[in-house]
């Protein structure tokens, strides 16, 4: 089996459920992923790292996200980048600015300013989380040059991305999940 299969098998098996949600966008659904269950384990987090690195633009220098959902991709492929001698800054976006001390909203190494940075996310719907840290990272005055996701859920925030410019690169996208056929079996 190859990375990305059994990535999506780990997926499948530990982070979907079959059942209805609300989920972060306010949006209803009949189906719910917590890729944390799978991104915070060894193989997971290795195995998104290297997917993900493997689509890193060569001229990127750090890999930043909204926390929560994407610490802990940011901080496997920086690791692994450096096993692979590309050391990747890892940058952690806070949902609410720091309270104290230097009150940002971004954390990670200081970068040059327009340094190139890649923004991830486990998983995207309306598309407002990840362009949230897109806009956060380039309030620091770093350049924010790809979009990044473990899956798509194919909820228009594709579309809300490419309009502000950015192509979205997911490893994943609904039509993998095999929920129809899921739905059949129920």
């Amino acid at each position: 089996m190859n990375d990305r299969d059994r990535l999506l098998e780990l997926l499948i098996e530990r982070s979907l459920e079959i059942r209805p949600v609300t989920l972060s966008s306010g949006r209803k659904s009949d189906y719910y992923i917590d890729c944390k269950r799978v991104t915070l384990s060894p193989e997971g987090a290795y195995l998104t790292a290297k997917l993900m690195l493997e689509r890193v633009h060569p001229q990127v220098s750090a890999i930043g996200g909204l926390t929560l959902g994407a610490d802990p991709i940011v901080s496997s492929i920086s690791v692994l980048s450096h096993l692979q001698g590309r050391g990747l800054a890892a940058l952690i976006v806070r949902k609410e600015p720091k309270k104290h001390g230097t009150m940002s909203y971004v954390e990670g190494p200081a970068l040059e300013k327009g340094a190139k940075v890649a923004v991830v996310e486990d998983v995207v719907t309306s598309g407002a989380s990840l362009l949230r840290a897109i806009d956060r990272i380039a309030a620091v005055g770093y350049e924010p040059v790809q979009a990044l996701t473990i899956l798509d859920r194919e909820e228009g925030g594709r579309e809300v991305i490419e309009e502000r410019g950015f192509s979205l690169q997911a490893l994943y996208d609904r039509s993998d999940l095999g929920l129809d056929k899921k739905k059949a079996e129920r």
